[in-house]
């Protein structure tokens, strides 16, 4: 009951074979001696020796790549919130008028009203398989949509509006003397659009029926009541209900599936006319066409989305939310890593360097961690009568901070994870994919010094850490954690060489025998005998936040196989995310039911 694992749910082998991560960790605990608990049954040498020799063995055994189970799912907020958008023209924000140069609470009317996704199993909030539309959300999908078309009509969306009928409207138009060409014109461009796939005569026809006989603004209501209709039809509000099916097989999903497995992966929003044109003729399903397609999405603005939405989950940035109050801190501690993420996935850069790169985004918030490479950044200054403003960020190569680069040193990642075990257990999960369970709940706080004596944080906890139940996690945790121990609770580098000569101690040995002094022989060992690690884990989590779901043991040969590619050839963000599009999982699937006769 306390590790909430049920093994008598596991009656075959398929059934362990679908839970490879629980049976990793058997394998870890057993090895340890930390399985069976103390007060239970031990099992005799001859027993732990059979239970990970079969571990090995099933690790070993080849794999026959599958893709997953045909499962539609509900536009998460921020893909309903991007889609709306693109479908419409216009954004539908919240009426609150701001100073320009202070930072803003959330601006977006859907996300403010839409309750928040939780995470799926997948850790990511695309993977919307498990929610359920709740009467909240629909009354607020139905206000959405009414602003939506309302806004539609209003004289400044005239743009948007003519380009959705398809022909110049006149200075004195008014939404009453629309003419019944014009709303057949509308619902053809729209319905298809909205639906984000060809339609057939018969579904246009469905909502083009209605309109017949109308005129002014009979027709109006009428039109407006068919678009919102389709905003409203569960073809909108989930993917995957209009794919070609064929049950009981396993096909490669059908072009328009593609295009929007594709855009909503990169941009997290509909796939836009060019993606919906190739989808059309079917050329979108050649391997060189979607290639050429990742590259040119990658330098779309929408293509910021993979670091604002994919980048913020992986690696936790959103818990600055909670931590830094003062808006301006706030802004430029979680904007930086998103840049640097953004500059790493869109500019062709090698995976790796997500630990070490020169490259980093600098701006007056925290420009103070960068000692003497600030005074290349450029001066904004403050307008008359500004007391605090958020400034742009600048781009630069590091060359004297030479304790910065790539994102574990991120003045915002540290600062999150304040204290040697909190950056240890996020390098550990986050970076290197290791899967650690959650602390014991009786865990006794750390003690502070004897009276008399002084000690540091590490030498009591090095008294704390004894207890056997925590001793294996934190065989992992505290080499990691103590390395950034250089680093404050703020971030600031602690230079030994300067006026904090006495620092703490950073040293550390991992449980593969390395030994490092800082963080900067630590990252060397990231760099060499770790890199496949983490490359393996960039893989993993960009493949599940693609495939919006939690990978299963039939994907790993996928994972390895584009794992080998990247760490063979240094491969780069865009290389990966080529890969993905390539690949068994993302381009096919398996449909549930009976075989077609």
């Amino acid at each position: 009951m306390k590790g909430e694992v049920d093994f008598s749910k596991i009656k075959t082998q398929a059934d362990a074979d679908s839970r490879f991560e629980l049976w990793e960790t058997v394998a870890e605990m057993i090895g340890a001696g930390e399985m069976p608990p103390e007060d239970n049954p031990q099992l005799n040498p001859k027993e732990k020796t059979m239970i990970l020799d079969w571990h090995q063995e099933r690790l070993e055994a080849p794999i026959e790549p599958r893709p997953g189970i045909f499962r539609p799912r509900r536009l998460s907020g921020p893909e309903y919130r991007n889609t709306l958008r693109s479908l419409f023209g216009f954004e539908l924000k919240v009426a609150i008028a701001e100073a320009q140069q202070t930072v803003t609470g959330e601006q977006s009317l859907v996300l403010k009203l839409l309750p928040k996704d939780p995470p799926g199993a997948s850790g990511f909030i695309n993977d919307t398989h498990g929610a359920t539309l709740s009467p909240v959300i629909w009354e607020q999908y139905a206000f959405l949509t009414d602003t939506a078309i309302e806004r539609l009509f209003a004289p400044k969306q005239r743009p948007q509006l003519e380009e959705m009928i398809g022909e110049k409207l006149p200075a004195n138009w008014e939404p009453s003397s629309l003419t019944l060409d014009q709303s057949r014109a509308l619902i053809r461009r729209f319905v298809p659009r909205a639906l984000r796939r060809h339609v057939s005569d018969d579904r246009l026809s469905t909502s083009l029926k209605p309109l017949k006989n109308k005129s002014g603004l009979e027709l109006l209501k009428t039109l407006k009541f068919e678009m919102k209709a389709v905003l409203l039809s569960p073809a909108f509000l989930y993917r995957g209900l209009l794919v070609e099916r064929f049950p009981g097989t396993q096909r490669q999903v059908d072009p328009f599936e593609l295009a929007e497995r594709l855009s909503y992966f990169l941009w997290e929003d509909r796939p836009d006319k060019e993606l919906m044109t190739l989808a059309a003729d079917g050329s979108l399903l050649k391997e060189e066409v979607i290639t050429a397609q990742v590259k040119r999405m990658l330098k779309a603005p929408q293509a910021r989305n993979l670091a604002q939405s994919f980048g913020v989950q992986w690696l936790g940035i959103a818990n600055l939310d909670e931590l830094i109050k003062n808006p301006i801190s706030h802004h430029s501690l979680r904007t930086q890593p998103v840049l640097f993420l953004n500059h790493l996935f869109t500019e062709d850069r090698p995976v790796i360097e997500l630990i070490s790169s020169k490259t980093t985004f600098v701006n007056e918030g925290v420009s103070s961690f960068y000692g003497q490479d600030r005074e290349k950044m450029k001066r904004h200054p403050k307008p008359k009568g500004i007391e605090r403003q958020t400034t742009p960020f600048n781009k630069f190569t590091l060359e004297k901070a030479t304790w910065r680069g790539g994102i574990i040193t991120m003045p915002g990642i540290l600062t999150m994870n304040r204290g040697p075990i909190q950056r240890g257990t996020w390098l550990l999960r986050r970076v290197l994919g290791v899967r650690l369970g959650e602390p014991p709940a009786d865990v006794p706080p750390i003690k502070p010094a004897p009276r008399g004596q002084k000690l540091t944080f590490r030498e009591r906890f090095e008294r704390h850490r004894t207890d056997p139940s925590c001793a294996r996690c934190h065989e992992e945790i505290d080499p990691l954690g103590f390395a950034l121990d250089g680093y404050d609770t703020n971030g600031r580098f602690i230079d030994r060489n300067g006026k904090n000569a006495n620092g703490p101690d950073t040293s550390g040995k991992l449980p593969t025998g390395e030994i490092f002094q800082d963080y900067t022989g630590l990252k060397e060992i990231l760099l060499g005998s770790q890199r496949e690690k983490i490359i393996r884990n960039s893989v993993e989590r960009t493949l599940s936040y693609a495939m919006c779901r939690k990978l299963t043991r039939t994907d790993q040969p996928t994972i390895d196989r584009i794992t080998k590619s990247i760490v063979k050839d240094n491969g780069t963000w865009e290389n990966l995310f080529v890969e993905i599009v390539n690949s068994l999982p993302f381009r096919e699937t398996i449909f549930e039911g009976e075989t077609k006769k």
